[in-house]
């Protein structure tokens, strides 16, 4: 399954989308998003969240 943004704990700092292999996290209207048509699942984005708002759907 694809990881998701939790739009409320997201603080929109791009740390996630820098460290996307695939480059299927893009910045959306209140938050960070994750194309899951996209996403490997290889979790490198959640690692990288200072606030943990990334997690596995």
């Amino acid at each position: 399954m694809a990881h998701v943004i939790n739009k409320e704990l997201c603080l929109s700092c791009g740390a996630c989308a820098g460290t996307c292999p695939v480059e299927a996290i893009s910045e959306g209207e209140d938050a960070y998003v994750i194309n899951p048509d996209i996403c490997v699942d290889c979790g490198a984005c959640a690692g990288e969240c200072p606030v943990e708002a990334i997690s596995e759907e």
